[in-house]
C-alpha cells in the first residue's frame, strides 16, 4: 500500500481512496471556500491588514515615532486619524502598529505550533507514561486563563516585544498539543498503521508519511483561529505595559496612552481599538471559513 493510498482524511469527506482523491478533494474544498461569505470576508480583512503592514512606509506620511504637528489635533486631510498627546500622527502609528501585531501574532503562534506539534505527536504516537506525564502538564497549564498566564510570564521575564511573543506562544501550545494528540491517536488506530509496523516501517517514516498529512487540516484551522487570539493578547500585554515598549507603536500601547485623553481626544482610542477589533474579526472569520471546509469537527474551538 502506497503512502498516498494509506492517508485517510480526518475531515470526514467520505471520498473513496485513490490516486485522484486528493486532487478532487482540493477542488471541492476550493469551491466550498469560495461559497463561504464569512471566510471570504475574513480573507479580505486579513489580506488588507497584511498589505497595510508590508506597505507601511508607503502609506504613512510621517515618522510614527517623531512629532509631526501640534498635539491632540482632530482628524483632518493632513492627519487622517489626528495626532496624539505628543503630536505624533495617529494614522502612521496605526499602520506601523499593524506590523507589530502581525509579527508578534505570527511568531507566537509559530512557537505554539512547534511546541504543540512535538508534544502532541510524541504523546499520541508513543503513549505510555510519557503521554500521561506530558498531558498532565498540559492540563495544569490549561487550568489557568491564557492571558493571566501570559501576564505572569511577561512580568517575571521583563516587558518587551520578544517576551510577549514567547509568553503568548507558551500559553497557546497546550491547545495545539491536545488537537494534534487526538489526531495522531485517530491515525495510529488505522489498520494501515499496524500493517506498516508489521513490515518494519520506521517510526519517523510513519510520522512523516501517515501522521503529518492527516493533522495538517486541523493545524491550519488552529493557526488561523489563534492568530486572532495572539493579536488580542499582544494588545492586552502592551496595554498593561508588558509587551511592546514605547516609542515603538503598538495598538495596545496606543490604547493605554489614550486613557487620559478619552474626553478631550476620543479618536486616540477609537482608531486603534477599531483596528484591533477588525484584525481579530478578520482572522476569526477566516478561521471559521477554513474550519467549515477542512475540518467541521473543530466547531467547538
Amino acid at each position: 500500500m502506497t503512502s498516498t493510498q494509506a492517508t485517510v482524511p480526518l475531515s470526514g469527506t467520505g471520498a473513496a481512496i485513490g490516486p485522484s482523491t486528493p486532487a478532487r478533494r482540493r477542488r471541492s474544498q476550493g469551491l466550498q471556500i469560495l461559497r463561504n461569505p464569512i471566510g471570504i470576508c475574513g480573507a479580505i480583512i486579513v489580506l488588507a491588514t497584511i498589505v497595510a503592514a508590508v506597505a507601511a512606509p508607503l502609506l504613512a506620511h510621517y515618522d510614527p515615532a517623531s512629532q509631526a504637528a501640534r498635539r491632540l489635533l482632530p482628524p483632518s486631510t493632513d492627519h487622517f486619524f489626528g495626532t496624539d498627546q505628543l503630536g505624533r500622527d495617529t494614522f502612521s502609528r496605526i499602520v506601523y502598529g499593524a506590523r507589530v501585531s502581525l509579527e508578534v501574532g505570527i511568531v507566537a503562534v509559530g512557537i505554539a505550533l512547534i511546541v504543540g506539534c512535538v508534544l502532541g505527536i510524541v504523546c499520541g504516537f508513543y503513549g505510555g507514561r510519557l503521554d500521561d506525564l506530558l498531558m498532565r502538564l498540559v492540563d495544569v497549564m490549561s487550568a489557568f486563563p491564557s492571558l493571566v498566564l501570559a501576564i505572569v510570564i511577561a512580568g517575571l521575564v521583563g516587558p518587551s516585544r520578544n517576551t510577549a511573543m514567547v509568553a503568548i506562544g507558551v500559553v497557546y501550545a497546550p491547545a495545539f498539543a491536545r488537537v494534534v494528540r487526538g489526531a495522531v491517536l485517530a491515525v495510529r488506530a488505522e489498520p494501515y498503521m499496524e500493517s506498516a509496523r508489521v513490515v518494519g516501517a520506521q517510526d519517523w517514516r510513519m510520522i512523516r508519511y501517515h501522521v503529518l498529512p492527516n493533522i495538517l487540516a486541523p493545524l491550519i484551522v488552529l493557526v488561523s483561529v489563534y492568530l486572532s487570539q495572539a493579536i488580542l493578547s499582544e494588545a492586552a500585554l502592551s496595554f498593561l505595559g508588558l509587551g511592546t515598549q514605547p516609542p515603538e507603536p503598538s495598538w495596545g500601547g496606543m490604547l493605554s496612552e489614550a486613557r487620559q485623553y478619552m474626553q478631550l481626544s476620543p479618536w486616540m482610542a477609537i482608531f486603534p481599538g477599531f483596528m484591533i477589533m477588525l484584525a481579530v474579526m478578520g482572522f476569526n472569520f477566516l478561521g471559521d471559513g477554513l474550519r467549515d471546509v477542512l475540518d467541521p469537527r473543530l466547531r467547538s474551538i
